[in-house]
């Protein structure tokens, strides 16, 4: 019987079967192929935003920095006084040449204080300087202006702001106050600049801001906040339009951000200082915010991808490997196909396939040539590490930088790039990253010093990325030399130190001044003292019979050089104390009579007593006795004639430099007289200085007052003004009575 082959069930099917699993498991490889470059291009993407905008943002601080600068030059060039001649203010401007060395800034200008009383006599000063048309604008009743005097350059739209006062709007008076009281440079909050004027429209105004430094008189102690704000002639300021500052900060990739400053935290248009011209509304796939503190105000940079940046992204590898995958599997397929049924065809599409790949490899070449070019081309130095720490890639940037062409630097250790002292702990550091662990460097840039070939230790910026290498992490840095930026810093600082220095040497020669004054007028007072002495013994050793009469004026002599004596002592704060509880308003009740007759009949004498005055802890004679000179002080300030208010009142103090926070009792003696320059109120508590006739006053009644108040724990305020008055209040410590020991009770 002959045999017959029975064919397989299904095996017609096996070579598409094959061919099929063979696509599927190409398909999964090209996927993931596709996701991993995927997420490369994006990390790519991100990393260059990353960049341009920790760029933008310190680009606007840095530029901002140095506009600040340039106001601490003017002011020095200024020497504590706003009297310049306007030829003087031109020259200096065209000097530095800041229209072309500083774009942004609008102008450089000075605004001068003018007080209310003045305002006629400096517009006619300044009409006489060949402006007939100045005026200070806007002249609303206050008692202090402001006025731009100086403005360069001196034409166009800035002609508009020549006269005006900035303090009348809020805003720059707010930034004016705030650089007044701080001594600091002070950036005003959103405005738009009188320049603009009205007749552009509001579609071409611009948002602006103004940044003040304040100018202090030369000569005049500005340490505290009192002592500014009585120092203060005026400031120099600088207005910027914000599209002209922006735009003078753009370069190569200023269309890569989409950017928008607010004044502060954003809310809409009302904080809107700056929104780029390119803005698209597209849907932006990398934002930021950042803020940034120029002149002591807080700006907030919004930026987001712009479309151009978008369009950088390298969608072009990925599609290459999905489309390269697809095809490579589907050879694949075909060739497994034909390696089943037929070899001869198997062997032509391999021909085929060996092509392509060719092909695929060269497209990738190409690619990694184009990104090898982006690096060399970076302005930054460029340094790939591998998990072993040794250097696998060096741009150009890094060969200017560090001394070593690429062929000596690939393969060094990397840790070589730094000093010696930082090697092991690099070492130590990077092993723990490339395992996976963190790093403290990622992200943010960290300033460190980095070594060159010639052993010369570089302050740099460096920002660092990690780097996935086959079961570990290298890195990726860019690396920026801020050596100019550290030699500035350091030269900020040396003059720093030295404005401390010359005010360290001023208070010791104001020191030695005050006790050569105090020290003459002792010495002169005793001195003539000592020759009554002396006259009147001689006298009782010549003539017994005038004995006693003599004896008595030596008396009189000693007492007063003991009276003398004590009030130096009061000034001092080393004469003895008798502190006791006192109820300021009980002890002025009972002086009465004797503070009415040392005003005299024809003064006025008004108290005004609040009905829960504090005790306090203080001398009662020796309040008396300053009391009573407080009010004799005041009497001949008003010739006689007049009105004193005796003020009592309770105060809480905080944050004052000159008095411990707590509670206070004050005592105010008020009078309507002549009132006291501010040269005359610098001195008034020296000892030995009146301003009275000669013979008239010794000068040590405010000296011993001060001294008296101090020494119980509180202090003494002056304040006047030429034909307003004299005001001296008085600050004595609360006293707290103890609360009384609890009685044990009887069993």
């Amino acid at each position: 019987m002959p045999s017959s082959r029975i064919p397989l069930p299904g095996s017609g099917h096996l070579p598409l079967l094959l061919a099929m699993l063979v696509f599927l498991v190409t398909a999964v490889a090209t996927f993931a192929a596709w996701t991993s470059t995927s997420r490369t291009a994006e990390r790519q993407l991100r990393e260059t935003f990353d960049y341009r905008t920790r760029d933008m943002v310190y680009s606007i601080g840095r530029r901002m920095a140095v506009y600040e600068q340039v106001l601490r030059g003017a002011r020095g060039f200024l020497r504590g006084s706003v009297e310049l001649d306007q030829a003087a203010w031109e020259r200096y401007y065209r000097l530095l040449r800041l229209d072309e060395a500083f774009p942004g800034m609008e102008a450089l200008g000075i605004a001068t204080i003018v007080p209310a009383g003045g305002l006629a006599a400096h517009e006619a000063a300044m009409r006489r300087q060949g402006f007939p048309e100045y005026r200070i604008r806007p002249t609303d009743a206050r008692a202090t202006y402001t006025a731009i005097t100086h403005i360069e350059p001196f034409g166009g739209r800035n002609l508009r702001a020549f006269g005006y006062d900035m303090f009348s709007e809020p805003v720059r008076r707010t930034a004016m106050e705030r650089a007044r009281d701080s001594g600091q440079a002070a950036l005003s909050g959103k405005v738009v600049l009188v320049q603009e004027g009205a007749a552009g429209g509001p579609g071409r105004q611009q948002a602006g801001a103004l940044m003040y430094l304040p100018v202090y008189r030369a000569g005049q102690l500005a340490g505290t906040v009192e002592q500014r704000r009585a120092a203060i002639v005026g400031w120099v300021y600088a207005p910027f339009r914000m599209d002209d500052l922006m735009r003078s900060l753009g370069g190569a990739h200023s269309t890569d951000l989409d950017i928008e400053i607010h004044d502060g935290e954003p809310a809409g248009d009302s904080t809107l200082l700056y929104r780029s011209p390119n803005a698209s509304g597209h849907r932006a796939r990398l934002s930021a915010s950042s803020q940034v503190l120029p002149g002591g105000r807080t700006w907030t940079i919004s930026m987001r991808s712009s479309a151009a940046l978008e369009a950088s992204l390298d969608s072009t590898r990925p599609r290459l490997v999905a489309i390269t995958g697809l095809a490579l599997g589907l050879m694949l397929s075909v060739v497994v196909w034909l390696l089943a049924s037929e070899r001869r065809r198997a062997l032509q599409l391999a021909q085929a396939m060996t092509l392509e790949l060719r092909q695929s490899h060269d497209q990738i070449a190409a690619e990694q040539k184009r990104i090898q070019v982006i690096l060399q081309n970076a302005p930054d130095a460029f340094v790939a590490v591998d998990a072993g720490g040794r250097i696998t890639d060096w741009n150009a940037g890094a060969s200017q930088l560090f001394g070593w062409n690429a062929a000596q630097a690939i393969g060094r250790d990397a840790a070589e790039l730094l000093p010696e002292p930082a090697r092991a702990a690099f070492r130590a550091a990077f092993a723990v990253h490339a395992r996976g662990g963190g790093c403290a460097m990622l992200g943010a840039p960290t300033e460190l010093q980095v070594l060159d070939r010639a052993g010369r230790r570089i302050p740099a910026e460096v920002t660092v990325a990690r780097l996935p290498v086959g079961q570990g992490f290298g890195a990726t840095a860019f690396v920026r030399d801020i050596t100019q930026r550290k030699e500035a810093e350091a030269r900020e600082q040396q003059r720093q130190q030295g404005l401390i220095e010359a005010r360290q040497a001023l208070a010791r020669a104001q020191k030695l001044e005050a006790v050569g004054k105090l020290t003459g007028g002792v010495a002169h007072d005793f001195n003539n003292i000592l020759h009554i002495i002396s006259a009147n013994v001689q006298l009782i050793l010549r003539a017994d019979s005038s004995q006693r009469k003599r004896l008595l004026s030596i008396l009189d002599a000693v007492e007063r050089g003991a009276k003398l004596a004590s009030q130096l002592l009061a000034f001092a704060r080393r004469q003895p104390l008798h502190p006791l509880e006192v109820q300021v308003d009980a002890l002025l009740e009972r002086m009465d009579s004797l503070v009415q007759r040392a005003a005299g009949d024809h003064i006025t004498l008004e108290k005004r007593v609040p009905p829960d005055l504090w005790p306090t802890l203080v001398d009662p004679n020796q309040l008396e006795h300053v009391l009573l000179n407080l009010v004799i002080n005041a009497r001949d300030a008003m010739d006689g004639n007049g009105r004193i208010v005796l003020t009592l009142g309770n105060a809480h103090v905080e944050g004052d430099a000159d008095l411990a926070p707590g509670d206070y009792v004050t005592v105010a003696v008020a009078d309507h007289g002549h009132g006291m320059p501010q040269e005359v109120m610098e001195r008034a508590f020296e000892p030995f200085f009146t301003t009275k006739p000669e013979g008239k006053g010794t000068g040590l009644g405010l000296s011993m007052a001060h001294g008296f108040a101090r020494q119980s724990g509180g202090d003494i305020r002056l304040a006047s003004a030429p034909g307003q008055g004299t005001t001296v209040t008085i600050y004595l410590p609360r006293h707290v009575a103890p609360a009384p020991a609890p009685v044990a009770a009887l069993h």
